[in-house]
């Protein structure tokens, strides 16, 4: 099975194939999917974490089929004291409470742990869309990068077996990703 892992560099593979299994999110006790990463890597995993109730952009609303509030968990990872990454994630309330996970530490396995335990089990697969955008003054700002430059996201879209939209998170990532995804060819 793939792995993800830091190099000597600070470079973070992020391997999409096995990422978000159970087993690799709750190893060890780690509380998701980054946690376990860094820990796997021998590193320090830190999340500045926020949770709150707001609209969620119209795009992220579309996806959850919603007009209204959502749960909103916004983060700052930090590989020890360097930040690597800004994640918000979208969430409906109705799931949200459900799945009780409206408080920082989610525990083992984090929010899609939670979910799974209260009827919203993601499957087998979430589809992750990746694109290259200008920073905003506040992203450049808190990664560290000049005004104007272009970071990498990802947009990862969580749904049920039923089709269901339960999460939709908004990755903005600094410098130092590989990102890898396994595809089938037959």
């Amino acid at each position: 099975m793939a792995s993800n892992r830091i190099d000597e560099t600070g470079t973070i593979l992020r391997d999409a194939s096995t990422r978000y299994t159970t087993a690799r999110r709750e190893e060890n006790g780690a509380h998701g999917a980054f946690d376990a990463e860094l820990q796997r890597a021998g590193r320090t995993p830190v999340s500045e974490v926020s949770v709150s109730r707001a609209a969620a952009p119209a795009d992220v609303a579309e996806l959850l089929g919603t007009d209204g509030e959502v749960v909103v968990r916004a983060r700052a990872m930090s590989d020890g004291d360097r930040l690597v990454q800004l994640a918000t994630t979208y969430i409906p309330v109705d799931v949200a409470e459900a799945a009780g996970i409206e408080q920082v530490d989610t525990g083992v396995g984090g929010i899609i742990s939670r979910m799974k335990e209260a009827g919203f089990d993601q499957g087998d697969a979430a589809t992750e869309d990746i694109a290259l955008r200008p920073a905003t003054a506040d992203e450049a700002a808190r990664l560290g990068l000049p005004e104007g430059s272009d970071v990498l996201t990802i947009n990862h879209i969580g749904r049920t077996a039923d089709g269901r939209v339960v999460e939709v998170t908004q990755h903005v990532l600094a410098k130092g990703w590989t990102l890898r995804f396994s595809v089938p060819l037959a």
